[in-house]
Parts: C-alpha cells; structure tokens; sequence
C-alpha cells in the first residue's frame, strides 16, 4: 500500500502544474520604493512616446532629466516591465532555454480577414503608487481586443486566462507572439496546437513585427491610462474594462475607413454583444 507521503506532489511540481515559478512560492516581495515607481513610470512614458528608443537612450533621457539612474538599472526595470525598443539589442527578450522557439511566419504575408492573425503582447500599466501587467489578444485585420487581462503579477496564469478567453470567442489561422518565456512556455503553446493554431513568433528582439498591438498599447495609455492616475488595481480594472468596450464598439479608426473595430470584425455578432455591454453597463 503506498503512503500518503509517496503521493505529494514537491513543490517543483506544484509549481509547475500551476505555471508558478518556483521562487513565488517562498518569496514575499517587499512594495516598491517610491523611487522605483517614479523611474518605471517615466521609462513607461518615453517608451511609450519613442519605441524604437532602447536603455541606452532612455537612460541618457532620464538623466538629462537629473534622474540619476544606471544603464543597467534601466535595463533590468525595463526587462521588468516587459518592454524593449524597436531595435534592441540581442538579449532584452529571452525564451526560457529549454523552450520550444516557432519562426515569425508573417514576414511576407499580411492579415486579410477577421480571424486570420492574431497577437498577444504584455504591457506595463502605471498606478499612482506601483504598476500592473496588461495582456491583450488583438485580431489584426480589424484591430478588435479579442480577449484581454490585467493581473499584479507576471506569472504565467494570467497569460493563459486572455488564451482561454479568446478561444473562447474564435480560432484564428495564425497566432503571433514574442520569443518571451510567457510565450515559449509549454502551458501556453499546448493551448495553441490543442486549436490547430499556427504559431508565429517574432524575430528575437524585434518589436516593429508586433506593430499593431505596440500602437494599440500607445492608444491605451494616451487615451486611458495616463489622463486617470489609477488609484487602486480595482480602478485600473474598471477604466480599463470601459476602454476597451469604447476602443471596440465606439472609436473610428482611420485606417479602417473610420469604421469601428467591431464593425470589421463582425457587425452582427458584434452588434448583439455591444446591446448587451451597453445593458450591463446600465445596471453598474
């Protein structure tokens, strides 16, 4: 007769199970230093405002701003806050070594329809005293956030709670990502092979082949983020749900004609979802 004790899982494999590393379960972080705050919040707006810039010229930014701070401090918040420039060097976004790295399959093709690419990116968002993570799955053709999470943290189940949700809804043809280890991560990929989804990772540090969703963060944070000053994570998740059903149903983009993104992706499904948004939002 086995024992109990045979039948626990070690930590490593909770860890596992739960797409936890397995430092979390023991580590208890301390709140960031009001300095930090401050630092990353800045990195966030010139990254923001100059995205091809890397650490180098950010840090050369921060400190004719007498911000006295270190390429390589600038470097790790950076890696922290999931962001790098346009044309970065070679090491700001790494797969973890043992993960499965898929080629960048849309070099030469461009999304023609609803549904047949889409990308998933991470973004930091600012609180007035500390950040959180923003994940969003945008359908390219018509720029409509599919599915989107926000979380305190940057471990992986908030990743695949956005992949949920938007396989939920629809399968694209392609899924486009970058080489970062939420997306190489085996948790992550599974999802997508189980849909018969062809994955599509950018070429290592290149953001310009994720271009859609770095301009859809810019309208997030021009539009949203920066003219509310968060309080709390619940006031992010409340300005931020409100946004998106605006950024989906509400705003004209240019570039489609002046049609919303919900209009291209699909009128009609689109326009009953968009009658019930506007009723849940009457009884708030």
């Amino acid at each position: 007769m086995l024992e109990l004790r045979s039948l626990e899982l070690s930590l490593k494999a909770q860890a596992e199970l739960l797409g936890l590393s397995r430092s979390s379960l023991y580590y208890h972080p301390l709140p960031p230093s009001p300095e930090e705050v401050a630092i990353k919040h800045r990195i966030d707006a010139i990254y923001t405002r100059w995205p091809f810039y890397g650490s180098r010229k950010i840090t050369v930014v921060l400190n004719q701003e007498e911000i006295a701070v270190s390429r390589p401090t600038v470097q790790r918040y950076m890696r922290e806050m999931c962001i790098s420039g346009i044309a970065p060097g070679p090491n700001t976004s790494k797969p973890a070594p043992e993960h499965k790295i898929y080629p960048y399959l849309l070099r030469h093709i461009s999304a023609s329809y609803p549904n047949h690419v889409w990308g998933i990116d991470i973004t930091y968002v600012r609180l007035r005293s500390g950040w959180m993570y923003l994940v969003a799955v945008l359908d390219w053709f018509s720029r409509f956030v599919v599915a989107w999470e926000l979380d305190q943290t940057l471990e992986l189940p908030f990743v695949l709670n956005a992949v949920d949700r938007a396989l939920q809804q629809a399968t694209p043809t392609i899924w486009n990502s970058d080489q970062g280890s939420h997306f190489t991560s085996p948790f992550y990929l599974d999802r997508l092979l189980a849909a018969n989804v062809q994955i599509s990772m950018d070429g290592r540090g290149r953001a310009v082949d994720n271009i859609f969703t770095e301009r859809l963060w810019r309208s997030v944070k021009y539009e949203e983020v920066y003219i509310n000053d968060y309080a709390s994570p619940r006031d992010a998740r409340c300005g931020l749900a409100r946004y998106f059903r605006f950024y989906n149903f509400e705003r004209p983009h240019q570039a489609l004609g002046y049609q919303t993104p919900a209009q291209v992706y699909a009128v009609k499904d689109q326009a009953v979802l968009y009658s019930t948004l506007r009723k849940e939002s009457t009884l708030q």
